[in-house]
């Protein structure tokens, strides 16, 4: 379903990502590690077709993203931590169904979909009210609606729990572990380990642009003596203290 080859991006003399390869198949759920700054984001940005690669490339759902970024995006979901880009001005419903017609949904589609994802996420009760009158943690599962508003094949998510209390973040859980059983893929960073755990089929972990390590956690764990996936990450991105 994603298939990642030496992709690569530059800012000038500095490396944000240095040819990395790897693969996530339908219906997986893979968690990208690293502190802030190794370049998760700017992966996540150049799949998204938001950035172009400096060298290499990427196929979603069988598109490239060099040459094919519309079919890309009409196959893709994204969700970034940090702002919501949501209008403010706009209720939650506007914001959702406005997404869905940048989509090409019908009407109908959309009126539907906003109250399949209204109950999913919990929000029934101010999906009326205006986007910037909601709480950080309302307005991020708003966008999070948004983003997959269109049904998507494959979904990329910045640290989709960001912000969320407590049952939002189960929620979105939920939501990430039904669409592995719909077939659909998911690629998402988070700094939560047990998150990572409990949702992730497979890991890979990036350090200063480089991909250090990728595959199965219990398979990761028997290469590392069986280490937690939090020693694990330490050992390779490098203590802090020792910097």
């Amino acid at each position: 379903m994603i298939k990642i080859h030496c992709l690569s991006k530059h800012f000038g003399n500095i490396a944000a990502v240095c040819g990395i390869s790897f693969e996530v198949k339908k219906g997986e759920v893979f968690g990208l590690l690293g502190e802030n700054g190794a370049g998760k984001t700017t992966t996540l940005r150049m799949l998204a077709t938001m950035l172009r690669p400096t060298s290499g490339t990427a196929t979603m759902a069988g598109w490239d993203i060099v040459k094919e970024p519309q079919k890309v995006r009409s196959s893709i979901g994204i969700l970034f931590g940090g702002e919501t880009g949501l209008y403010d001005r706009l209720t939650c419903e506007e914001n959702i169904a406005y997404f869905g017609e940048l989509n090409d949904m019908s009407r109908a589609q959309i009126k539907e979909r906003i109250k399949e994802l209204a109950k999913v996420f919990n929000m029934e009760e101010y999906l009326t009210r205006r986007a910037g009158k909601l709480s950080k943690g309302m307005k991020q599962k708003v966008a999070f609606a948004r983003a997959i508003v269109h049904d998507p094949k494959i979904m990329l998510l910045d640290e989709p729990t960001s912000g969320l209390d407590v049952s939002a973040i189960r929620d979105v859980h939920e939501f990430i572990a039904s669409c592995r059983k719909e077939g659909k893929t998911v690629i998402f960073s988070s700094h939560s380990m047990s998150e990572v755990e409990k949702l992730c089929d497979r890991v890979g972990i990036i350090h200063k642009g480089n991909l250090v390590e990728v595959g199965n956690i219990d398979e990761i764990k028997s290469r590392y003596g069986n280490q937690s996936l939090e020693d694990i990450f330490i050992k390779l991105v490098g203590d802090r203290s020792e910097r």
